[in-house]
């Protein structure tokens, strides 16, 4: 079985004033070669943005980008005419394509907390497109959630071939995760789980490739990261 526990501790910690944000991936000014992100999954960003503050105005192509809020409020505006607001347990997800220009702002007066996860396409230069959902786990403990899927049923739908879904998992609980494709990835939010003898704690993540049961320690929420490439 080939596993990988990545601590939360190795993740990289950029704080600039109104940011602050731990980097699963290499981003930006932090780079670490070991850490160049799991098949197509590419950033997982963690990020704390202080009142009335964001990122301005910028663009992207080609990128598949999940923004997951945690609490608080963000505030989103971009070139195909969207502005909107995302809540604590609502997902959104910008398919970049052939170029979006967008800002994120937190308007509010206490800060947001959410991540910023990006995926790359198995389509490239497509018409940008722009999904946002309610998909709050902690409203319906014990299962997964799915937030996005390749299929056009799936809530959001991802120009990849892979499936991320969230849980809230209470304490003494299980659930199960078939490892039906090449990447399996677990990132915690918040808690302590059991992955088939390893423990994974807030901010870590753990890689594996077999099916396997996932047990809490705590109350805990998490992502699953099921990438065929």
């Amino acid at each position: 079985m080939n596993t990988f526990l990545h601590h939360s501790e190795n993740r990289g910690h950029v704080k600039m004033g109104w940011l602050d944000t731990k980097h699963s991936f290499s981003f930006g000014s932090w780079y670490d070669p070991k850490y160049m992100g799991v098949g197509s999954l590419r950033v997982i960003n963690d990020d704390t943005i202080a009142a009335h503050k964001g990122f301005g105005t910028h663009p992207h192509d080609n990128m598949e980008i999940l923004t997951c809020v945690l609490k608080g409020t963000i505030s989103h505006k971009d070139s195909m005419g969207n502005e909107r607001h995302i809540h604590a347990g609502e997902w959104q997800l910008m398919s970049a394509g052939t170029g979006v220009q967008h800002s994120e702002i937190n308007q509010g007066d206490e800060a947001v907390h959410m991540l910023q996860i990006w995926v790359i396409p198995n389509i490239q230069d497509a018409e940008p497109n722009y999904q946002q959902i309610e998909r709050d786990p902690k409203k319906s403990p014990n299962e997964w959630q799915l937030i996005v899927g390749p299929n056009e049923n799936a809530p959001m739908h991802i120009r990849q071939d892979a499936e991320i879904k969230a849980a809230y998992l209470e304490k003494g609980h299980t659930l199960e995760v078939k490892a039906t494709q090449k990447f399996n990835y677990v990132h915690m939010i918040e808690g302590e789980i059991d992955i088939a003898g390893q423990v994974v704690k807030a901010g870590d993540a753990y890689l594996f490739d077999e099916d396997s049961t996932l047990t809490a320690h705590e109350d805990s929420q998490f992502i699953w990261f099921d990438l065929n490439s």
